[in-house]
């Protein structure tokens, strides 16, 4: 059984207060777009997973797709050994949740595949405890999230009327850092608010809390979104803790960027 987990893209992102188990409480708008990994699962005579396409960095027997199928073990004994494998497309470290994705579909596929009978919010459970952003990607609908980022509210927005170009120049940004550099605290006016207003107004308003230490430290990252706006966007954001920058166009809008050969650049529709 074969799927193909999915990026997502970050609009507004604001880190709320430290909660007291470590984590903080944070508000974002996650919207999915089609870059997708591919995930195969099939039964074997013993659990191993294997990999392709990008290189997935640390060891194999680390990954969140094991650690997926291990949370699942131990309340279901009888889920057979399996052999998994991943084919990466979609950058790491980038802010774009290919992990979590592949975690969180993961579960699913081995819940589809071995008729464990789990509802969404069971998988939620489950996804939480592989990271943060796993929960997402169980709903996969554009959805405001907050708490650690499981509390999640769909909302009825759709971007289909408009092209994304997603630019990751391969610098890695350290999330704990990227937190540590925060001050916490609530906006004046919140993402939601901002979010089911028209997108022209997302530029003045919309606000992700990491640009600033991050575009501080690396400016080749604040040049992306800079061109991106210079080439028509009606909004562009860097997206998570980073370093991938997005933009949004209209699609009639013609495109011609000059970044630097080993950018990741990659336009799509969603």
């Amino acid at each position: 059984m074969i799927s193909f987990p999915n990026c997502k893209i970050n609009s507004g992102l604001h880190i709320l207060s430290k909660r007291e188990d470590g984590f903080h409480n944070l508000a974002t708008f996650f919207y999915p777009l089609p870059l997708h990994d591919a995930l195969e699962i099939i039964q074997a005579k013993k659990t191993v997973f294997t990999n392709s396409g990008l290189p997935v960095p640390g060891n194999a027997n680390d990954n969140i797709c094991l650690k997926a199928y291990q949370l699942l073990k131990k309340d279901f004994a009888e889920l057979p050994p399996v052999k998994i494998h991943l084919h990466k497309t979609i950058p790491m470290g980038a802010g774009l949740g290919g992990g979590s994705a592949d975690g969180a579909f993961t579960l699913k596929l081995l819940n589809e595949k071995f008729d464990l009978g789990l509802s969404t919010d069971q998988l939620i459970n489950y996804a939480l405890q592989l990271g943060s952003d796993c929960p997402f990607f169980i709903v996969n609908k554009p959805s405001m999230a907050t708490g650690r980022g499981e509390i999640l509210e769909p909302l009825p927005i759709d971007l289909s009327a408009y092209k994304f170009v997603i630019v990751n120049p391969g610098i890695h940004i350290n999330t704990g850092w990227a937190f540590s550099q925060i001050t916490p605290a609530p906006p004046k006016k919140s993402i939601k608010q901002i979010i089911v207003q028209p997108i022209e107004t997302w530029k003045q308003e919309l606000k992700n809390d990491f640009e600033e230490p991050v575009f501080k430290n690396h400016s080749e990252i604040k040049s992306i979104k800079e061109e991106l706006y210079k080439q028509g966007a009606v909004y562009a954001s860097m997206s998570g803790s980073g370093s991938t920058v997005y933009g949004i166009f209209k699609k009639e809008i013609e495109l011609s960027f000059n970044f630097p050969a080993h950018y990741f650049v990659k336009e799509l529709h969603s």
